[in-house]
């Protein structure tokens, strides 16, 4: 008889569900913010810093999570509900890290947020250097034909344009090919740019001197600030007075005049392109996505220098680069603190800048 009970026992306990300690072990993290860095120097903290560095000593985040899948391990706040990850340089690494991420069942996507904050080479007619800019446009600038400036026909305006046309900006604008062009959601791109508008920049010495070379360029003359400005991507580092006019007439062009070229760096479409594909697969929600560059450098010389000239003194480092890392994290972290401080309205609800009245800043 107590043979027959224990075997009884064994059978209901087989036929029992997972414990509750096993099932809620297995169960993916809910992520409320995925921050998006893409380089950093060495380590994660105390040595010179990248993009990740002040994110991981201020935020913080404690905890490092294995990610052999990806570029660098990633790092977690358990008490935030926030992740942040580091992409590597290039659109062909920040598409496999992303893609990684959103496919790691580790982790539960579906509500998260997605900010990325890193710096950027900005437009001196737009942009003075510390400054943060959100984007609501984002352009590819790999996705094209180009043929070398010493070849091009002495009718046109530059030798790129775009893929499977003939000549440089054509009359009617192709459809996008896959990636070429991106709107990121206008209403959360309004809502992290008023959130953060009258935030007070570090402003330096240097960055005065650096500005002070850039006379004819009223805008970079200005203090540090938060504005509103749009992104090209590109592999190649692009530099010169020249290559700038392409890009404000390549934004111009493929937004049909709606967007205005201001920043300028090499991940930022192997990210939104990733997320749009995670997103089809019911992985992410690719309109959470926010996209904030802060200047480290002008895209562009100084009159009195060469485009070599300043791309050689950029290559020993970026003129603004620490008061561009400050500002990253500082915009970027009010952000953040705002989404997380209101996860019970902004889980369901994308925000909107109706809301800053009764969620202002934190």
């Amino acid at each position: 008889m107590h043979l027959l009970t224990f075997l009884l026992s064994l059978i209901l306990l087989a036929c029992q569900p997972e414990s509750t300690a096993v099932t809620e072990k297995e169960k993916p993290i809910p992520i409320k913010v995925v921050v998006v860095t893409m380089f950093e120097r060495g380590e994660p903290q105390g040595d010179q810093p990248g993009e990740l560095q002040y994110w991981v000593e201020r935020f913080p985040f404690p905890t490092a999570i294995n990610f052999p899948q990806g570029n660098q391990n990633l790092h977690y706040n358990a008490d935030q509900g926030v992740l942040a990850i580091t992409t590597g340089v290039g659109s062909i690494n920040s598409a496999a890290s992303i893609m990684a991420l959103g496919m790691d069942s580790r982790f539960d996507l579906t509500k998260a947020y997605w900010l990325v904050a890193g710096i950027v080479g900005a437009d001196p007619e737009d942009m003075p250097l510390g400054s943060a800019a959100w984007a609501e446009w984002l352009i590819d600038g790999d996705l094209m034909h180009e043929i070398d400036g010493r070849e091009i026909p002495s009718d046109w305006e530059t030798g790129i344009f775009p893929l499977r046309e003939t000549e440089p900006f054509p009359k009617e604008v192709p459809s996008p090919e896959g990636g070429a062009v991106f709107q990121l959601n206008p209403d959360l791109t309004e809502w992290a740019y008023q959130l953060t508008e009258d935030m007070v920049l570090e402003d330096t010495e240097d960055l005065q001197q650096l500005r002070s070379r850039y006379a004819n360029y009223p805008k970079a003359q200005e203090s540090p600030m938060v504005l509103k400005g749009d992104h090209v991507a590109a592999m190649t580092f692009w530099h010169g007075k020249m290559m700038n006019t392409w890009a404000n007439r390549w934004v111009n062009y493929w937004t049909q005049g709606k967007g205005e070229f201001v920043t300028s760096a090499m991940e930022d479409t192997g990210t939104a392109q990733s997320l749009y594909l995670l997103d089809k697969a019911g992985k992410v929600d690719a309109s959470r996505l926010m996209l904030l560059r802060t200047a480290s450098n002008f895209t562009m010389p100084p009159d009195e220098m060469t485009a070599a000239e300043s791309m050689q003194n950029e290559n020993s480092g970026y003129s603004g680069f620490i008061p561009s890392l400050e500002s990253a994290y500082q915009v970027g972290n009010a952000v953040v603190q705002n989404l997380v401080a209101n996860w019970e309205q902004y889980q369901e609800k994308l925000p909107t800048v109706e809301d800053l009245d009764s969620n202002p800043q934190q």
